[in-house]
């Protein structure tokens, strides 16, 4: 045990000298927090709108001012003719159009009825989706101000309710799912990268003829990883909750245990990596292309897996990140206890068992 322990710190000086895999342990996670949180929300605020109004009452004005009141809308234009439209989204002018017809008041007030129209972008069709509901909603309220009290004689009222998100804030979305591709990447790609850099050394062969197992030497090499894997989980689960105001709704000692599991998981994958491959070009290659796509299109953090086709369905039950992403997910958002992510435990579990064995099998036959 002591030369097991001297070994570990041994790799812990080498790691804390080598300062780029240092920028890239402590100062990615960092990174991608920031980019994801503040760069890449899908949250949709300030959206620019051009007004065009042909009825130009008191009634249209209240309605544009609300509009232009909200934080998700800033009225920047005003337009005399809908030829006018196209020209504005041509130059990014205005993300959505929004046109009141003549005697929009008159019409409203004697008839109970007057047209709103709303002509979104939808070269970016999803934000256009967004940007066209929130308008909608925002007529909606105000409409419901001013007729709330008057009785239709058929009325069919909706009412909807958002539970786990009810703000609907993208943080809720990307904090699980960054910190998935965080803990993937990192652990898989550092750890196959480090042990194949001793191959390429020369130094690899020097290390297993020592005193202590083979094995042992290895998993000495993957410990400062598992380490500073932690630690990035520590430093995640901080920003999330004090820099993107995102609560952990369960249990903190859960999440923790259930990352160390995901974290073994991918030290065992770059365990399995370095013992098929011999130069780092090949280890960086199979962990950024063979990993980072898997684990952005099956994780179900960017795409529903459910909208995929089956085959690809089946596909994602083999990446690790779909039930790591999952796990994450029921704890942090949903506030969900053990019991309601034993299956996707034991498969991560299962998943940690067959690549550290297959690992292991591969170290052996490179002894032998």
């Amino acid at each position: 045990m002591k030369i097991f322990l001297s070994f570990v710190r041994k790799e812990f000086q080498h790691l804390f000298r080598d300062r780029k895999s240092m920028l890239i342990l402590l100062g990615l996670p960092v990174m991608m927090m920031l980019i994801f949180g503040f760069a890449l929300s899908s949250e949709v605020k300030n959206s620019s709108v051009a007004i065009l109004d042909y009825s130009k009452d008191e009634m249209t004005l209240r309605v544009i001012d609300r509009i232009d009141q909200s934080q998700y809308f800033t009225v920047t234009k005003n337009l005399n003719s809908e030829s006018q439209i196209e020209e504005v989204f041509k130059k990014g002018e205005a993300r959505l159009v929004v046109i009141f017809p003549q005697n929009f008041n008159d019409d409203l007030l004697h008839t109970n009825a007057a047209q709103v129209r709303l002509i979104g972008d939808a070269s970016d069709p999803n934000t256009s989706n967004i940007v066209i509901n929130y308008a909608s909603a925002i007529i909606r309220d105000f409409q419901n101000e001013i007729f709330g009290l008057q009785k239709l004689p058929y009325e069919i009222k909706v009412e909807t309710r958002m539970l786990y998100n009810p703000q609907l804030k993208s943080s809720y979305n990307f904090v699980p799912g960054v910190m998935t591709l965080i803990l993937m990447l990192l652990g898989a790609m550092m750890t196959s990268v480090s042990i194949v850099k001793e191959k390429e050394m020369g130094t690899m062969e020097i290390l297993l003829v020592s005193p202590m197992k083979p094995l042992m030497v290895v998993i000495s090499k993957a410990i400062p990883y598992l380490v500073l894997c932690f630690v990035d989980l520590i430093l995640i689960l901080l920003m999330a909750v004090f820099v993107l105001d995102m609560p952990i709704a369960g249990s903190l000692p859960l999440l923790l245990a259930e990352s160390l599991l995901f974290i073994l998981t991918t030290l065992s994958l770059g365990l399995l990596i370095s013992s098929i491959v011999d130069s780092q070009q090949v280890a960086m290659f199979i962990s950024l292309v063979g990993f980072l796509m898997p684990a952005l299109v099956f994780s179900g953090f960017m795409f529903p897996i459910e909208n995929m086709p089956k085959p690809l369905q089946i596909v994602s039950n083999i990446v690790p990140t779909k039930w790591y992403y999952s796990i994450v997910s029921s704890i942090m958002v949903k506030g969900l206890g053990f019991g309601f992510i034993i299956k996707q435990t034991v498969i991560l579990l299962g998943m940690t068992l067959v690549f550290l064995a297959a690992a292991i099998k591969k170290f052996k036959v490179r002894l032998a």
